[in-house]
């Protein structure tokens, strides 16, 4: 997967109630709690990505991703996404954040920790699928082709990539684990919340 620059945000989402969906819209955050990799509330940060995750039918789900500010290329820029958070909320002129929605830990209330990493992202990419909004807020992180040519032909196009992070299809989601089958490989010359250096 292309590794994005950003805040790690784990996403939860209360199950959807019966009521009409424009009187749940009205009440904006209830549903939807965001967190950092920390642990500290970050909901009233993101506005446009609660309003996306407001849409999801179903729940309650858990979703693990990657708050960024994407380029026009989809590339992400660690500096504007800094910018933003420091004031910790929406403002005139801000730039828009996106989920980078890389995995699936709870799905309508089921835990899919224990599936394969392949069966969670098609979970995944299904539950994504159904938001519809045109200028969507949450992104679904695909797949690349595990071979090195795709990375270096990424480079070799001038994308300000931070790395790849090449999974095991069948791993499972193991919290707080630094596993071997995750492995985060770094573009040469890369510094952490930075762009790249020649």
């Amino acid at each position: 997967e292309l590794k994005f620059d950003g805040y790690r945000c784990m996403a939860g989402i209360e199950a959807s109630s019966d009521a009409p969906l424009a009187q749940q819209l009205q009440n904006t955050g209830r549903r939807v709690r965001l967190l950092t990799k920390a642990g500290n509330e970050c909901t009233s940060w993101y506005p446009e990505i609660v309003r996306d995750l407001e849409l999801l039918p179903g729940g309650p789900h858990v979703i693990d991703g990657e708050a960024c500010v994407l380029r026009p290329d989809g590339t992400s820029d660690f500096n504007l996404l800094q910018t933003r958070a420091r004031r910790r909320k929406l403002y005139a002129g801000a730039a828009p954040v996106t989920l980078c929605c890389f995995d699936l830990l709870v799905c309508n209330g089921k835990v899919t920790m224990h599936l394969p990493l392949t069966r969670r992202k098609e979970l995944l990419r299904e539950l994504i699928g159904l938001v519809d909004d045109p200028k969507p807020a949450l992104l679904f992180v695909k797949d690349l082709d595990a071979n090195a040519d795709v990375f270096h032909a990424m480079l070799g196009a001038g994308l300000q990539i931070e790395g790849v992070v090449a999974k095991r299809k069948a791993s499972t989601y193991q919290p707080g684990v630094r596993s071997s089958d995750w492995v985060k490989i770094k573009r040469p010359g890369w510094q952490e919340g930075r762009e790249w250096r020649s």
